[in-house]
């Protein structure tokens, strides 16, 4: 896969990037050698992004990363972590499994922390997991209950860093587009991760954000594109996941109508999601989750594949089902 910069960077990214939540036992707990086959299989496929971050799976997730890419040559891929959340360690809750959703010991927590201090001790406990002496591009994560704080002192700190050479680029992820919005207007960053916020069954960061940062030359990073694996099945079902939680019936009754269209159109809705994910010109790269190798193959497969034709685009359109401003 042909690598895009990011922003005014020199970093650059695959077209399809493996997002390693899965690696720190998101919903499903994997082991050791399932993780590193996964790695490797992206690998294989020509992916050459890894998105992770100290939230996943308390650390596991940099851990498990880090291993599986220790003997690759470090020149020639590119990752990503995250800042705004440390971990403590917390014995007393070795015996219970952390409540956020990742099948891990909980005997560490997470405390919220955008300081400028904050900010660098993450970076380094990360290294540290990765066995990495640098990553490639850093993003402030989830700081829409902490703005002002993340504005003041962790974006200066890494505009710091950057400035010295000691990360590529800099950027923001988070699933609330208003945030991600402020802070592509308000700094110089290079990037933003939009999760679920532009996917095939719902766009609202499409009017402003991504014309935002297509103007000031910031790279978009579009994960949770498969809407936390509801569009990820061809026939999703009411036990899937959307938005972390199950999927409230009138979410999955319109994502039933998409994969009506989808059966008219000779296409899958896994399919037509990466396709859609993909297409606007803001998008520099799609992440993508996965918890075993055939996932990740499946994936790289569709994504490179040629897209559903026009006419179910604006089938999708006339229903109502996508916004007609939407690029595909």
């Amino acid at each position: 896969m042909s690598g895009v910069r990011i922003g005014r960077s020199a970093v650059t990214v695959s077209r399809l990037g493996l997002g390693c939540a899965q690696l720190g036992n998101l919903y499903t707990e994997i082991d050791d050698a399932e993780a590193d086959a996964t790695v490797a299989a992206a690998w294989e496929c020509g992916i050459r992004y890894f998105d992770t971050a100290p939230h996943y799976g308390l650390g596991l997730s940099e851990r498990r990363l880090g291993a599986a890419l220790r003997a690759r040559p470090r020149d020639a891929y590119t990752i990503s972590t995250k800042v705004g959340r440390l971990l403590v360690p917390d014995l007393a809750g070795a015996g219970r499994r952390d409540p956020e959703g990742f099948q891990v010991p909980a005997d560490h927590r997470r405390v919220w922390d955008f300081s400028a201090d904050g900010v660098r001790r993450s970076l380094e406990s990360s290294l540290t997991r990765l066995g990495l002496d640098r990553v490639d591009l850093v993003l402030i994560h989830d700081p829409e209950d902490h703005q002002q704080a993340a504005l003041d002192q962790a974006y200066p700190a890494l505009h710091e860093l950057r400035a010295q050479g000691m990360v590529g680029a800099i950027g923001v992820g988070t699933k609330h587009w208003q945030a991600l919005h402020r802070f592509v207007v308000e700094t110089d960053v290079d990037a933003v991760m939009v999760a679920g916020r532009y996917t095939l069954l719902e766009q609202p960061a499409l009017h402003a954000l991504l014309p935002e940062c297509q103007r000031r030359g910031v790279s978009v990073l579009n994960v949770g594109v498969f809407n936390s694996g509801l569009l990820a099945v061809p026939r999703p079902h009411a036990g899937l996941h959307y938005e972390y939680a199950h999927v409230p019936p009138p979410v999955l009754q319109r994502v039933q109508a998409i994969v009506a269209v989808c059966d008219r159109h000779g296409t899958t809705l896994p399919a037509a999601a990466l396709a859609f994910a993909a297409a606007h010109p803001a998008v520099a790269a799609v992440v993508v989750g996965a918890d075993h190798p055939e996932q990740v193959r499946r994936n790289a497969a569709l994504l490179a594949a040629p897209p559903p034709p026009e006419e179910f685009w604006s089938d999708l359109v006339a229903e109502g089902l996508v916004q007609g401003r939407a690029p595909y």
